[in-house]
């Protein structure tokens, strides 16, 4: 008989949520994991040390801009080593409260390389010993890591990426960052509201590409009123250093060669994910490109072996649907019945000033304009005036719903907004926001909660 009911591979947001509810569900679990703490990227090199430096550059923001609010500062400066240091406090306050957690819920973890061995096997590799569990089912949870530009690897020193960006020992004057997603546009937020010149080059046609095309546009207006340089459409073609910092010569939308010359360069051009050498091929698994294809209550080909987060194919790099994806899988293994993830209706946040968030499909495929379908309607509206705005001394947000029928007006009092309803359900089946602290969050989430099963 295993000894575990199920084993974990990593305890990022996704294992360790999974390991939690296994044990809520009175599953005997092991999380193996490869760091001397819990939490994975997420929690130590991603998103909360991010937020945290996202809300000290919010906070700056205020400070700065006390007058119009009726405070007067003097000798504002930003003491960096101890924001630094409060980043670090935090991130260690939330791996401790998970530690709590695991020993609440009877979750048991061993430190070391985890490797899936076969059916009901995993080894742990550490310090040159291997030691082995045995578990009925395995959950691989071995998350992602940056990727790089062919030719241009990272030194931690100028060329950055989200983990040595994190720990700069001051504030650089210049930055450049390349690419403008999630992870992107965030650091530029930060650093541009420290001082930093910031300047963003972008392949693909517009910053946040995921994003609705509205929104993209909305927040590159934003940022070059910030004073944030955005580059779209551009290659980039090499990175020299010298003493000074980096050259950076790429070409520009329309095939112009430029350069440009920084302090420091972030690399932001996404996320591979981390499946080598963890013993997948060992397995029924079908992997491409290094993701992993699952079926069903997260599993994969081989039966009893399952795999959620950012190594999934198809589904969002996001933390908290790597949580819904655990708790789908450890509920499967409890024998008890599984809400099934849906990729369009997982909500998507980016924090960034002004901040993003989204539910559901963009437009353009929704309304089938594609197909030259125009039966679709969507409403949009702009809150220049908008009352918590006006009081925080804010800028615009900017709102947008969309959804499959038609309809005269969504009822609810606001003008000029754009939603797309069904006559039958006058159901909003997407909305896409860009604003100012989190206000544009508030309709996405509403929709997610109450027709979109938000996996929040």
């Amino acid at each position: 008989m295993a000894k575990y009911d199920v084993a974990i591979i990593g305890s990022g947001p996704g294992g360790y949520v999974a390991a939690i509810r296994a044990g809520e569900l009175g599953l005997k679990a092991v999380v193996v994991e490869k760091d001397p703490y819990l939490g994975g990227t997420c929690l130590h090199v991603g998103c909360i040390p991010t937020k945290v430096l996202l809300h000290h550059a919010e906070v700056y923001d205020q400070f700065k801009n006390g007058a119009e609010l009726g405070f007067e500062v003097s000798g504002l400066k930003i003491n960096w080593a101890n924001v630094l240091s409060r980043k670090d406090k935090i991130v260690k306050k939330h791996s401790k409260g998970i530690e709590f957690l695991f020993k609440k819920n009877k979750v048991e973890w061993v430190q070391g390389w985890g490797k899936y061995e076969g059916p009901g096997r995993v080894s742990v590799e550490k310090d040159g010993k291997k030691t082995e569990i045995e578990a009925a089912n395995i959950l691989m949870v071995s998350g992602s890591e940056a990727k790089s530009l062919p030719g241009i690897e990272p030194d931690h020193q100028m060329i950055l990426t989200n983990r040595s960006i994190l720990q700069l020992p001051e504030i650089p004057k210049t930055l450049i960052v390349v690419g403008a997603g999630a992870v992107g546009v965030e650091f530029a937020s930060i650093y541009n509201s420290f001082g930093t010149q910031v300047t963003i080059l972008e392949a693909l046609p517009r910053v946040v590409p995921v994003e609705d095309e509205e929104i993209s546009a909305e927040l590159t207006k934003a940022f070059q009123k910030k004073g944030i340089q955005v580059f779209t459409g551009c290659a980039v073609e090499s990175v020299k250093k010298d003493a000074k910092g980096i050259t950076v010569a790429f070409k520009d939308k329309d095939g112009k060669a430029q350069t440009l010359q920084a302090e420091r360069l972030l690399l932001a051009v996404g996320r591979k994910p981390m499946t080598e050498n963890c013993g997948l091929e060992k397995s029924k698994a079908k992997l491409e490109r290094g993701f992993v294809h699952v079926g069903d209550n997260m599993e994969t080909a081989e039966k009893g072996l399952y795999a959620i987060g950012d190594i999934v194919a198809g589904l969002p790099q996001l933390a908290h649907a790597a949580m819904m994806e655990g708790i789908i899988a450890v509920t499967h293994i409890a024998g008890k019945p599984a809400h099934q993830i849906v990729k369009t209706r997982i909500p998507n946040a980016t924090y960034c000033e002004p901040q993003i968030g989204s539910t559901g499909l963009t437009e353009v495929p929704l309304c089938g304009e594609q197909q030259g379908d125009h039966s679709g309607e969507s409403r949009r509206f702009r809150q220049s005036g908008f009352r918590r705005n006006l009081r925080r001394g804010a800028g615009n947000s900017y709102h947008r719903a969309a959804g499959d029928g038609t309809s005269g007006g969504g009822g609810d009092g606001v003008e000029p907004r754009r939603h797309h309803r069904r006559h039958d359900e006058h159901d909003a089946r997407a909305s896409h926001s860009v604003g100012s602290h989190g206000r544009c969050f508030c309709e996405c989430a509403g929709i997610a909660d109450k027709r979109l099963s938000s996996c929040l």
